[in-house]
C-alpha cells in the first residue's frame, strides 16, 4: 500500500505526509480525526470495513518551530523533477553549484541544482554565462506547502484546499 495521506495540524494547516497504516493508526486511536477519504478503496478486516483517510487532522496542535524543506541531493533532484537543467537528460544526475565553490558559492538552495555528468563536467570551475550554458530554471527554495504540493510525487484531490495557501516559493 503505497498510498500516502496528508497529515493536517490542529488549526487545518498541513502539518507532513503519511503513510495510510500510520494515518488509520493515529484515526483509530482517537488522535486524529478523517477530514477526507477515498471514494475508490476503503481498509478491510475480517469483519469490518473503514473509510480509507486521505486527509486526517491532529486533536492536539504540534508547534514546529522550523517547518521548512531540507537541503537535500534528493529534495534538489525533486525540485527540478530529476532532470539536468541545462540539457534535461535524466541519466547520471549529479549536482552542480552555480556559482562554483572556489568562486564563493555557497552550498544552499539557490546555487544548487541538478545537472548530469556530462553538463557539469563541460561547465567546470565556470559560472554558466562564463561557460556559455543556459538554466532551464533558476534555482530556487521551495517553501514547505509549495515542495508538498509540487514535489511529493503524485497527490490526492482532496489535498488541495489544504495546500493551496498563497506561499511565495521564489
Amino acid at each position: 500500500m503505497g498510498r500516502k495521506v496528508l497529515v493536517l495540524n490542529q488549526d487545518y494547516s498541513a502539518l507532513s505526509i503519511c503513510s495510510v497504516p500510520k494515518a488509520f493508526l493515529l484515526v483509530f486511536l482517537n488522535k486524529a480525526e478523517l477530514v477526507a477519504e477515498s471514494d475508490s478503496y476503503a481498509l478491510r478486516t475480517v469483519d469490518t470495513t473503514y473509510p480509507m483517510p486521505t486527509v486526517i487532522r491532529l486533536h492536539r496542535y504540534v508547534h514546529l518551530p522550523y517547518k521548512g524543506v531540507m537541503l537535500t541531493r534528493q529534495n534538489i533532484f525533486k525540485r527540478d523533477n530529476h532532470r539536468c537543467q541545462y540539457c534535461g537528460t535524466t541519466e547520471d544526475l549529479t549536482l552542480d553549484h552555480v556559482i562554483p565553490k572556489s568562486k564563493g558559492g555557497k552550498t544552499n538552495w539557490d546555487n544548487l541544482l541538478t545537472a548530469c555528468k556530462r553538463c557539469n563536467s563541460r561547465k567546470g570551475d565556470f559560472t554558466p554565462e562564463e561557460a556559455n550554458m543556459k538554466m532551464r530554471q533558476k534555482p530556487f527554495k521551495p517553501s514547505f506547502i509549495v515542495f508538498l504540493r509540487d514535489f511529493s510525487g503524485s497527490i490526492e484531490e482532496s489535498w488541495m484546499p489544504f495546500l493551496s495557501k498563497r506561499e511565495k516559493a521564489y
